[in-house]
Order: C-alpha cells, then structure tokens, then sequence
C-alpha cells in the first residue's frame, strides 16, 4: 500500500502548483491591449506583494523533485515486485536523483560549506583547510578537464577575511548530495520490520522538519532565501504528513497493510530532497541519526563480515503474544568474526548464545530493533514500535535544540541570527 500513498502524495504536489506559484499564473487570454494587460499584470502581482511567495524560478526545483520522486516510488515498485538483490539496488536512488542535481547546478550550484569555528581557531587549523582545499581544487581541474563543467562557485579557493568561514566543495558537494540520495531511501528500509515502523519513523521525522521549519518561518530575523528554503521544506513536509497518518491507520498493529520498499524508499527521498532543495543537508543528517546509528551498527552484517540472514526480524512467540531478539547463526568460524562478536558482547550491543565447548554459535542480528529487546525485551509489537518511535522523537528534539545552540558556537554561524551571507 505503499505505492497508493505515493501516487497520492505526488498527485498532490502537482495540484499544489497553481496555489504556490499563484502570482506568476496571470492569464492574458481574452485581454488584446498591452497597456490593459500590463496593468492587469501589476495589479495581481502587487495584491500579493510581501506574501513571500517563491520566486519563479523554483517551479523547477519543485518539478525536478516531483521527477525524482516518481522515478523512486518506480524503484520501490520494481523492488516489491521482483525482490531485487542489494547490491543491484543500492546506488539506484542517486540515479533517480538526477534531475534534482541537475536543476540544483542550472538554478543554484552553491556547493560551499561552512567550516566550524574550533577548526579555524585551532593551531593549524588554516593549514589543514589549506591541504584540504588544495585536493578538492586539483579534483575539480580534473572534473573541469574532463566534462568541461565547473562545479565551484566561489570566487576565491578559501574565504578566510569574513565570517562565516567557507570552503568550496565543488564537485566533491554534489558526490555528498549523491550519498544522501542513497543513504536517505536505504536507511528507512533497514530500520523497518515490524508494524507500524517504516511509517511512523517517517511521521516522526516530518514533524521534526517541521518543528525546525517553523523556528525559521517565525522569526523575523532571516533572510528571504532562507525563508524560501523552509518554506519549501514545509510545502513538502505537509502534504506528507497527511498521506502518511492515512496509511499509519492501516499498518499500525495489528497490521491490516504492509507498506513495502516502494514506501520506504518514497520517504527517504522526500527527505533527502528537501535537505538538498532546503540547502540543510548536514541539519539532514543529524534529524537522521537513529537511522545512522542503525546503519553503523548493522555494517558488520550487511557487508558480510558476520553472517546475515534474508531477514532480521524480531521474533514473534505465538504463546505470549511478545517479541524477541531474532538470531543469526554462526557456521564458520573466523578470528575477525570472533572478534567482533565478543567485542559487541563486552559493550553489552548484543546476546551470544554458546555450545557445551563455549563456543559462539547464536548472536542477536545487528539492529537496534533487536537491541532494544536485548537491552529492555520482550515486549509487545506496538509497545516496541512505541519505544522506537519515543527515540526517534527525543533525538529529534535534541538535535534542534543542538542544532540552534551548539551548532553557532561550533560554526560561529546561524542563519536564525546571522541571516545568509
């Protein structure tokens, strides 16, 4: 059902066109007289005058994100369908994000970062910027050499007079984007599993970009382009919500849905776009952090490096009605395998279970789903879902809060204060 709150979602997006870009739709059709319809013009561009509506030129943002959303929900579709194998699926949303990168260079192309405070006030912190510069300036000539395209946009290397410091990434911004295209739709997926999860993740997520939209569409000490940004954010966030608490109605325990890849995929973009659109990917990453922390913890299985069954589930005891930490078995035995496993085991991250010889045979699969019934278990599947969806929340909190404290006294920067340089 993930594929009908998709379509849903992206119908929506096309029937919002008129109403965000109402101030450019001014229709000359029964009107013959230029100076009747320059006043025409005028009088309706003027009615809406400090409404703060986009600007025309991003209709083609909007729609390149619409592309790239449709062409994700395909991949989704087409992974439900015929269970496509990792390592053929993996990189497929950086191709689906095309469109977006594209408009994002055309209309855009900022690919500056600011550089953290402590880094530039740090003994030879210049230094280090400077060598890492150097890279990136030699990795562009040879991106430039090659497709003739120039993918940085300021006009010196490395701005070190003003505030806020910044370095260009050039090429190496768009590869980052790329990642967060991937890693975005991927990581919904990997933390998914039990009713009402991959949903109300998202849910949870929306309302966080939400809660950070609004402390800058609030304020009167931004400026417009990083009102635009949020407003943007908000526009995509909304309409998703609403589609989202829909299908939750039916996926919620006792599942009477499943929502599919094409759902987790579909929201993980939605993410990653208005992170790329909104110009706050790295406030992105941060919102994402249970999913990173997820994705960290699960690296020694998902790249075989520990056995890894089809499916890392939690267990369901039909008896009690409760969940329990699933198991992945262990046939062969390695020294780098071992090691992992009982150093897990010492920071308590995992449950081994050992033969008459004291040796590993059982381990809990890697995620944080099974770690939560390691650490707290058995419990209910809803109570479950609860309690991850309870984490999601809280760190989301958190890393607003983090975002808007710490994050000026590491960057010496906020657009809440500062406004955009």
């Amino acid at each position: 059902m993930g594929l009908v709150s998709a379509a849903t979602y992206i119908i929506l997006m096309f029937l919002l066109i008129p109403f965000i870009f109402f101030k450019y739709l001014v229709s000359f059709g029964s009107i013959s007289n230029e100076e009747v319809m320059n006043k025409n013009y005028i009088e309706q561009y003027q009615a809406l005058a400090n409404n703060r509506l986009f600007p025309h030129n991003k209709l083609a943002e909007y729609l390149s994100a619409i592309l790239c959303l449709q062409s994700t929900t395909l991949l989704g579709l087409l992974d439900d369908l015929f269970d496509i194998r990792w390592r053929h699926k993996f990189f497929l949303p950086a191709v689906a994000s095309l469109p977006l990168l594209i408009v994002y260079y055309v209309d855009f192309s900022v690919t500056s970062i600011v550089i953290p405070k402590f880094i530039t006030d740090a003994p030879g912190g210049y230094y280090l910027l400077n060598i890492i510069n150097w890279i990136i300036k030699h990795g562009n000539n040879l991106v430039i050499y090659i497709t003739g395209l120039s993918f940085r946009t300021l006009q010196n290397d490395y701005i070190t007079k003003e505030s806020p410091k910044l370095i260009d990434l050039g090429i190496f911004y768009y590869v980052y984007m790329s990642a967060i295209s991937i890693f975005s739709p991927n990581s919904i997926n990997i933390l998914a599993g039990i009713n009402g999860l991959e949903v109300g993740q998202s849910i949870i997520l929306a309302a966080i970009f939400l809660i950070n939209d609004f402390c800058y569409l609030f304020s009167n000490n931004i400026s417009q382009a990083a009102y635009d940004s949020h407003l943007l954010s908000a526009i995509f966030m909304i309409p998703f919500v609403g589609v989202s608490l829909a299908l939750l109605q039916y996926n919620w325990f006792p599942a009477r849905v499943f929502v599919g890849d094409t759902y987790c995929y579909f929201s993980g973009m939605v993410f990653a776009i208005v992170g790329i659109l909104g110009h706050f990917s790295k406030t992105l990453m941060i919102f994402l952090l249970p999913q990173i922390i997820n994705f960290i913890y699960s690296v020694p299985q998902l790249f075989h490096i520990v056995p890894c069954p089809r499916h890392r589930l939690p267990k369901f005891n039909v008896e009690t009605g409760l969940m329990y930490p699933s198991f992945g078995e262990l046939k062969n035995q390695n020294s780098l395998t071992i090691f992992i496993l009982r150093f897990l085991e010492t920071f308590k991250l995992i449950k081994i279970e050992r033969d008459e010889k004291n040796q590993i045979v059982k381990f809990s699969n890697m995620t944080i789903i099974n770690l939560t019934l390691v650490w707290l278990g058995p419990f209910r599947e809803d109570t479950l879902c609860l309690i991850l969806l309870g984490f999601q929340f809280i760190v989301g909190i958190l890393m607003i809060i983090t975002r808007h404290t710490v994050g000026p006294w590491l960057f010496g920067y906020d657009n809440l204060s500062w406004g955009v340089k």
